[in-house]
């Protein structure tokens, strides 16, 4: 009975064409029974409570609601993170830009971080937990994304040296300097909003993605204004869209930015540009 039930979710997700559907249901039950995925035996039996839970969470999967958003947790680059609605979902990709920051941050001793947009902390809170002698700012314009990055810096007991604030980087000034600012800016042209994947377009924020007619409405904003924040000898990490790169580093030399570096994620995409004034 237990393993017809597991397989009956693994076709369900299927023939709705999520791309492993074995491995979400191994997660999705997981979530219900509180056993780590890696050792959940498709023939645990559930109780009814539980497989009406599992039906449940089901029909929100197969509405194309992300599993992490439906089980409150993604895993990114070595650590486990809250996530919901409230905040963009962590992709792999995104780890170009972790593993670029920490060379950056060993090479050259880089101590003091700022995220400009921190939403669920992936980025920044990766940094300070693989380098203990960094801290680091967390700015974001929406305070429910705050709170989640409060909950994923209390995780990984880097809450000690990370202040969190509501900063609008299109009116808002820092007085203070960072070795090192990170930022993954909207980048989405607006026209494409409508045609993204379901999975995203419903159920990340809206602010998270829109970088406004041709996606670049972040990165001259951040061109305009970063250097004011940046120490002497200190670097901007930037993630991008794809095919984005060569216009981003356009767009910061007009500001006096140098393009140091420019790095790809796993599918050979210009995910990561390192800039310094």
């Amino acid at each position: 009975m237990a393993g017809e039930f597991f397989n009956h979710i693994v076709k369900a997700l299927a023939e709705a064409g999520v791309p492993s559907p074995r491995l979400e249901t191994r997660m999705l039950l997981s979530h219900i029974t509180a056993v780590e995925s890696d050792g959940y035996d498709p023939d645990f039996e559930l109780s009814l409570p539980q497989m009406r839970e599992a039906r449940r969470l089901l029909e929100r999967r197969l509405a194309h609601e992300p599993l992490d958003k439906i089980i409150g947790r993604r895993d990114f680059y070595k650590y486990r993170f809250v996530v919901g609605r409230e905040v963009l979902s962590p992709r792999p990709d995104s780890e170009t830009l972790v593993e670029a920051a920490l060379a950056l941050i060993e090479e050259h001793c880089l101590c003091s971080l700022l995220e400009l947009g921190i939403g669920s902390g992936c980025l920044l809170l990766s940094l300070l937990a693989d380098r203990p002698k960094t801290y680091g700012v967390g700015a974001d314009i929406s305070p429910a994304a705050l709170a989640v990055a409060a909950q994923n810096a209390k995780r990984l007991k880097v809450e000690d040296r990370l202040h969190l604030v509501k900063f609008d980087y299109f009116k808002d000034h820092f007085s203070q300097r960072f070795d090192l600012i990170i930022s993954n800016p909207p980048y989405i042209p607006s026209a494409e909003i409508a045609s993204l994947d379901p999975e995203v377009k419903n159920y990340d924020p809206l602010l998270a993605l829109d970088g406004g007619a041709d996606g670049l409405d972040h990165y001259r904003q951040i061109a305009q204004t970063a250097g004011g924040w940046l120490n002497n000898g200190g670097y901007l990490v930037l993630e991008a869209g794809a095919g984005q790169s060569a216009d981003i580093a356009t767009v910061f030399s007009r500001f006096g930015w140098q393009t140091v570096d420019m790095q790809e994620d796993l599918n050979g995409i210009k995910r990561c540009v390192i800039l310094k004034k």
